[in-house]
């Protein structure tokens, strides 16, 4: 189907035909993806008696920090693999399959498996992530005003997803029955940690399923790379997958052998990231070719993306410091359960928050039209938002100081707060990126937009590393401070800008 009809049929919800089967392909790729990742911190340092693998919660945070940044760092050459060689199709579908292949490795019972399958998850999700969301962007035409409903509409898929997921998965690997089941059955109890993982395997091959079922209704630019590869891609690829490849084996090597340890590794990948950054912005800022429109889209491309890294670097601590933070402090005893509840169960409260207030949203800024504030303005109030998040369990860890478990109703206004927080920025970061981004580099810009998920899925994992070390309430009060001063910061500097005009969101 031409994409310039695909753009006037409606489909489902009022929107193009092929968003249904897109929201319902993430739906289940995020339902794999955050029932793994709410497990991963708690499987590290559980108990070897208990299945886990005994790590101590520095090494477990610089593990989660590197998997957690590299998971969205892969965003960037996914992008680009799908704008110069494969489509976003086929990238989206290839990223699917290793992504299910991950899980599965997780699903197999030795410590081998883990590393394994967040390799293959890495990769998987470095291919996937950008091309579907572009996919979405390729529904609609320039101007459509359905466009940020749309994605909003999407986003209610991912948190579908990611609400189902922590339920499931924590029931599984957590709860004392289905312990009891698998020793019954003369199994060990232990295996519920893999039983887990390996739920986290059919969701994704549920979304896969979903996608080749519908691909006739997703629009054809994706079939085609945006710009075909010439004969200096080709040359670039070659050279990056054996620089990729002989990394890898001199990295393995050393952790092997003793002379790098995890910690070591994972600053040495925090000090490398930074170095990507600025690289990469220096080259795309100053690169020659581009319009003055396109430049002035990319610096504000960089300004966002400056926002997003310390947005996701205090949000996405969800799944490291508030998850022991649950776990250690928090009272999750139900009478009618008769057990704790598993503390993953915390983690569906923000998806829950979302799949609510997100049509919400959506209606919000198409209601608002000319009054809608720009993409700065919402992202400086998404960071208000988390920081105030924060600042709640600034209160609520003075409390557990004395020793005592406290309400999980704390808790809950942090993620109440954070859910708002997110609705005012995720989203309209994603619909921002496909439009301020040049045609010819889509899916890169996409990348850019989870590069900036990777520097703060791995800021917020070394704030895990350091969780023992400081008080609570000195840890928290800290990182709400974070989040105020970086609000600020970009009020100011995109002060006095016609950022409204330009990045209507």
């Amino acid at each position: 189907m031409p994409d310039d009809a695909s753009h006037a049929i409606r489909g489902r919800w009022g929107h193009p035909p092929g968003l249904s089967p897109l929201f319902h392909t993430e739906l289940w790729e995020r339902f794999s993806f955050y029932g793994m990742r709410g497990l991963l911190v708690l499987y590290m340092t559980a108990a070897v008696g208990e299945g886990g693998l005994g790590f101590d919660v520095a090494r477990a945070g610089a593990i989660y920090g590197l998997y957690s940044g590299l998971v969205y760092l892969a965003c960037l050459p996914g992008g680009w693999l799908a704008d110069r060689f494969l489509g976003t199709r086929r990238a989206t579908l290839g990223g699917g399959l290793l992504i299910l292949t991950g899980h599965l490795c997780m699903a197999w019972p030795v410590p081998d498996g883990l590393y394994l399958g967040m390799a293959f998850l890495i990769l998987g999700t470095g291919l996937l992530k950008p091309s579907i969301s572009t996919l979405v962007g390729q529904l609609y035409a320039p101007g459509d005003p359905r466009r940020d409903s749309g994605f909003s509409l999407y986003y209610m898929g991912i948190n579908i997803g990611a609400f189902l997921a922590p339920l499931a998965c924590g029931w599984l690997a957590l709860s004392p029955p289905v312990r009891t089941w698998l020793q019954d059955a003369g199994l060990s109890p232990h295996l519920a940690w893999h039983a887990a993982f390996g739920t986290a395997a059919i969701g994704m091959f549920i979304g896969l399923v979903i996608f080749l079922r519908a691909r006739a209704c997703l629009p054809e630019a994706g079939e085609r790379p945006a710009h075909p590869p010439g004969p200096g891609d080709w040359r670039l690829l070659r050279w990056a997958v054996l620089l990729l490849f002989s990394l890898v084996l001199l990295v393995g090597a050393l952790v092997a052998g003793g002379a790098l340890s995890v910690q070591g590794l994972s600053d040495l990948f925090g000090g490398l990231l930074l170095v990507l950054v600025l690289a990469f912005f220096g080259w795309l800022l100053l690169a020659p070719g581009w319009t003055a429109e396109e430049r002035h889209n990319l610096r504000l491309i960089f300004v966002l993306f400056l926002g997003a890294v310390v947005f996701w670097s205090l949000f996405e601590q969800g799944s490291s410091t508030l998850t022991l933070f649950a776990e250690r402090n928090t009272d999750r005893h139900l009478d009618w359960l008769g057990y704790a509840f598993p503390t993953t169960w915390f983690h569906s409260l923000n998806p829950l928050l979302i799949i609510s207030l997100a049509p919400v949203f959506a209606v919000l800024w198409v209601r608002l039209g000319q009054r809608n504030p720009g993409s700065t303005t919402k992202f400086a109030l998404g960071l208000l938002l988390v920081a105030a998040g924060f600042g709640v369990l600034v209160i609520a860890a003075q409390l557990a100081a004395t020793g005592a478990k406290v309400s999980p109703l704390w808790l809950v206004a942090t993620y109440v707060l954070h859910s708002l927080g997110e609705l005012c920025l995720s989203p309209v970061g994603l619909s921002a990126m496909t439009r301020l981004a040049p045609a010819r580099i889509a899916g890169l810009t996409m990348g850019v937009w989870f590069l900036a998920a990777s520097v703060g899925n791995y800021l917020g994992g070394r704030v895990a590393a350091v969780y023992e070390r400081f008080t609570l309430s000195e840890l928290f009060g800290t990182v709400a401070a974070v989040g105020v001063l970086a609000a600020a910061l970009l009020a100011w500097c995109m002060r006095g800008r016609a950022t409204h005009s330009q990045v209507q969101a």
